[in-house]
């Protein structure tokens, strides 16, 4: 059974309690403020950080924990041995609890930044108090952070897996396809026009495998098994640049461990 990496105990919690707060300190591009290599957990912010954050967020709790993220902005300077480092160079060494409290925490920025001024009328917004979501004290325009769900799938036909190759890869690696939902779209809608837009062919047998949030940028990836059903691959040259058929001995270098691409193929290889 898949378990998802990205997980925040008490995750629809939108009210701090009035235990001690911890706070982490990530920008809008997925970048995480590290010591060395290990993210800052801090009870508060850093003085070199003044001048280069906006309004701490609350972004949930656990135990007997508040997480607030604080948004940076601008090219702080950093003394000796603080870092700013990318959540997907550091995932792999971090525990499931704070990958998703980081997780959580750049995507809640994100939407922090994104939405200082409101999209219908251009008044600033402000945090609602009761729900999680900007106000426009103008209009009332009442905005969400932005969630894009995105079908993931690992197609097999007998002891073969499809992967395939996107251009912005690193060099040989090959997974499993994925893309996002169109407006109007089911989720096995969408997930048979990707298959046959990006290579070519039909399939069948379509069952749920697991989800996972994916804060590069704001994706939902909702994970499905598939079997191949007919035609022959045909790579679109955008997308994809290369698609084949793996055997379980025979596996190209595949996406790192904190995916759930890599848990689609794992499942494969262990049945």
């Amino acid at each position: 059974m898949y378990e998802p990496h990205f997980v925040i105990p008490d995750l629809n919690t939108h009210t701090p309690s009035e235990c001690s707060s911890q706070y982490v300190f990530v920008d809008s591009e997925g970048h995480v403020l590290c010591y060395q290599d290990h993210p800052v957990f801090s009870e508060g912010t850093p003085e070199f950080l003044y001048s280069y954050i906006r309004p701490p967020i609350f972004i949930g709790r656990s135990s007997d924990m508040n997480f607030r993220a604080c948004g940076i902005t601008g090219d702080a300077l950093l003394p000796p041995g603080y870092l700013l480092l990318h959540l997907r160079s550091i995932g792999a060494s971090l525990s499931r609890e704070t990958l998703g409290i980081l997780g959580r925490a750049i995507q809640l920025v994100r939407f922090d930044m994104t939405t200082s001024f409101c999209g219908r009328c251009g008044e600033k917004t402000r945090m609602k108090e009761d729900e999680l979501a900007k106000l426009c004290p103008s209009c009332g325009l009442i905005t969400f952070p932005r969630l894009s769900p995105a079908i993931i799938v690992r197609i097999t036909n007998g002891d073969h897996i499809l992967l395939a190759r996107s251009p912005q890869f690193p060099a040989h690696m090959y997974s499993v396809l994925a893309g996002f939902i169109e407006p109007g779209e089911s989720l096995e809608a969408g997930l048979h026009r990707e298959v046959f837009e990006e290579v070519g062919i039909r399939v069948s047998d379509i069952q749920y495998f697991g989800s996972q949030p994916w804060p590069f940028p704001d994706s939902l990836m909702i994970g499905f098994t598939a079997r191949y059903y007919s035609g022959e691959i045909r790579c679109d040259g955008v997308e994809i640049e290369d698609a084949r058929w793996f055997t379980r001995d025979q596996m190209p270098d595949l996406p790192g461990p904190l995916s759930i691409s890599r848990a689609l193929i794992e499942d494969f290889l262990i049945r």
